[in-house]
């Protein structure tokens, strides 16, 4: 029985060497598998880079709403060009051009001429970016008392053209301001 024994264990061993590697069939099954996890990963990948780049417009956005409620504060006007919020950031980057509407005059370059609104817009500078504009308007808080009230909307499509102003984004009233349902819509308020 012994011999026996090693006979088939070395028929065995031997048989084990002849098996090692893959057939065509298996490598071709794994090549399919990986080609539709990434057929399915791939869109949302690349859906995240653009979030991460619209997520530098909406910081930008937002800060530039405080600084303008923080400019009216200080000076009974909205600030109407860029540098002059003291913010430190720049007017235009790889994804995103910034700018205030209304804009400022040639006599008062850091001021905008209107005290009830003004729009921060952050438009993108590619089809796939969606853009943002923040809205501050005075907003009457019961009775005569009016207040700075921020509010900042996205654009409900990426490429959607650069609006004119805060009116063109947001539906501004004497008691509210929100954004235009057909074509933005609100980010935070």
């Amino acid at each position: 029985m012994k011999t026996e024994f090693k006979a088939r264990f070395l028929q065995h061993l031997n048989q084990k060497r002849q098996d090692k590697g893959f057939t065509l069939i298996e490598l071709l099954v794994v090549i399919i598998i990986i080609g539709i996890l990434s057929a399915i990963a791939l869109p949302s990948f690349l859906n995240q880079a653009n979030k991460a780049k619209q997520s530098e417009a909406k910081q930008y956005a937002g800060s530039m709403n405080r600084a303008q409620q923080a400019g009216f504060a200080e000076n009974g006007k909205f600030v109407g060009f860029v540098p002059a919020l003291g913010l430190g950031i720049k007017t235009q980057t790889q994804n995103y051009k910034y700018s205030i509407a209304p804009a400022a005059t040639q006599a008062e370059p850091t001021l905008a001429t209107t005290t009830t609104a003004v729009g921060n817009i952050a438009h993108g500078q590619s089809n796939v970016l969606k853009s943002y504009i923040g809205a501050v308007a005075l907003i009457a808080q019961g009775g005569a008392d009016k207040t700075s009230t921020a509010v900042l909307c996205e654009s409900t499509a990426a490429g959607v053209g650069l609006p004119a102003g805060p009116a063109d984004a947001a539906d501004i009233t004497a008691e509210n301001i929100k954004c235009n349902n057909t074509s933005w819509t609100i980010v935070s308020k």
